[in-house]
């Protein structure tokens, strides 16, 4: 191979890494664009199925719907971004090579991302911005970002 296609397969190795990141972002942005209704239904189901299979796993243990809801609603915002981070951190490497400087800029982009996407939610009904989402938010992106650079072995 000629060094005419080993530049070209970088470039689209890159390309590809990036518009990963994009589809991903907005897969969350469609994710918060649902009313709260729209939300709260997807949730609500996920939910109950995941009761039935505790209670037909472990019929003695009893969860209630709200509590796991909650969690799972959590859990979502957490590994939705620990995904972002991992996809950021790849595509920051293969830009610009093998570095940790690129976990401070990977996480800086997940932030802004979370915190964006916390403004958009105040103009969905019966959404609004919350501080702690943001947290969770940035806890899972550097989860994505540190499990990235263990995993590539960087």
């Amino acid at each position: 191979m000629n060094k005419y296609n080993t530049n070209q397969d970088r470039k689209l190795r890159i390309i590809i890494s990036w518009a990963l990141v994009i589809s991903w972002m907005a897969v969350i942005f469609m994710l918060s664009s649902q009313v709260a209704e729209q939300s709260n239904e997807l949730s609500t189901g996920i939910t109950q199925t995941v009761i039935e299979i505790i209670q037909n796993a472990t019929p003695l243990w009893e969860i209630g719907s709200d509590q796991l809801n909650h969690i799972l609603r959590k859990g979502a915002h957490f590994t939705a971004y620990m995904i972002l981070g991992a996809l950021v951190m790849n595509a920051l490497c293969k830009s610009f090579g093998i570095g940790k400087r690129y976990i401070f800029w990977g996480f800086m982009i997940c932030v802004i991302y979370a915190v964006s996407d916390e403004v958009h939610q105040a103009f969905v009904p019966g959404r609004g911005p919350a501080l702690k989402d943001v947290l969770i938010d940035s806890a899972g992106a550097f989860t994505g970002i540190i499990g990235m650079m263990k995993y590539s072995g960087r």
